[in-house]
């Protein structure tokens, strides 16, 4: 089971680099709105990924994993995210495999992302209460039963969403169309990891961080770490396969480098390893906060989330754009 669950984590590194989905000045390219690759990827993966969830659930080869709405945690948690995304440019599965491809800023934002792990888990008993309130598990499901009206509306949404990534792509003016496949591989992966005869849970990244910490730490004798802990070994060796696809993948295309100071950055912030190595790891510290408040991440929450047409997932993405957009409008101004 463990070599499997790195096999698959391996796959998802190498659909991530086709597009160069986990690239840092892609992701920031976002964040100043210059490069749509990531949204119209994952609007094509929510958009084919919900009507497939739909298709497997109605022969019941899958069941949904809806994750709650906790109002005040998916909302806040989900700009805070967006914060940390822009800063960082990157999210908790891409850091894993542009480790692998060597940026150094990534393993920045992993100890960062590790170190927000820790104290959200230290201080979760003190905020718990202020995180909801929990509204429930909702979806297009909860709204119109297991019927004909449920796969008309997820057929229909899910056209929507990828009619959005055309749009997207049409006002980039691009003529490149690798988003395009590694969105529909992407739903295609998550749709094969849902599947109650295989693993029967969604993709997901940011769990590991805290189950990590906690683990390097000891501090394992709390209830949130009894929550996280299974989940958190699975997306832990889920990386831990990411990070071998950047390795393997980067050294096979003699592309491997050691690099810190990526162009994007440079454009706007200097040069400055320090400037880069203090704002890596804020960045990284941020993203993780916000994730476990919101209870997932871009894997998580965005792309296994939408596909699952959860409310409270994507009242998260959102919020995610939303902190992405805002935090990059103001913190890559030209130096």
């Amino acid at each position: 089971m463990t070599l499997k669950i790195i096999l698959l984590g391996i796959i998802f590194g190498i659909i991530l680099q086709y597009a160069k989905l986990n690239k840092y000045n892609v992701i920031s390219g976002l964040a100043i709105l210059e490069n749509l690759t990531v949204a119209k990827a994952l609007a094509i993966a929510v958009g084919a990924g919900a009507i497939l969830m739909s298709i497997e659930t109605g022969l019941g080869f899958a069941t949904y994993h809806i994750k709650p709405f906790l109002l005040v945690g998916i909302i806040a948690g989900g700009f805070i995210f967006g914060m940390g995304m822009a800063i960082l440019g990157y999210c908790p599965g891409t850091m894993a495999v542009s480790l692998g491809e060597g940026s150094l800023d990534a393993l920045i934002g992993i100890l960062g992302g590790l170190t927000g792990g820790l104290v959200f888990t230290l201080i979760l008993p003190a905020i718990n209460g202020i995180l909801g309130p929990d509204l429930g598990t909702i979806s297009l499901m909860s709204f119109t039963g297991n019927n004909a009206l449920f796969y008309i509306i997820s057929v229909l949404l899910g056209g929507g969403f990828i009619w959005l990534a055309f749009f997207l792509h049409r006002k980039e003016k691009a003529s490149d169309y690798k988003w395009l496949y590694t969105g529909l591989a992407l739903a295609v992966l998550d749709g094969i990891i849902f599947l109650t005869s295989a693993f029967n849970r969604p993709i997901g990244a940011s769990t590991s961080y805290p189950y990590m910490a906690d683990l390097l730490t000891g501090t394992t004798s709390n209830d949130y770490f009894t929550a996280i802990q299974k989940p958190g070994h699975w997306e832990m060796l889920f990386l831990i396969g990411a990070v071998l696809a950047g390795l393997l993948n980067s050294i096979n295309r003699k592309e491997f480098k050691l690099t810190l100071i990526h162009t994007n950055w440079e454009r706007f912030k200097g040069k400055s390893p320090a400037k880069r190595i203090f704002w890596a790891f804020t960045g990284g510290f941020i993203l993780l906060f916000g994730a476990r408040m919101a209870g997932g991440c871009t894997s998580g929450h965005i792309l296994s989330g939408g596909m699952q047409l959860a409310v409270s997932s994507l009242v998260f993405a959102v919020f995610v754009f939303a902190g992405l957009l805002i935090t990059g409008k103001l913190f890559y101004k030209r130096t």
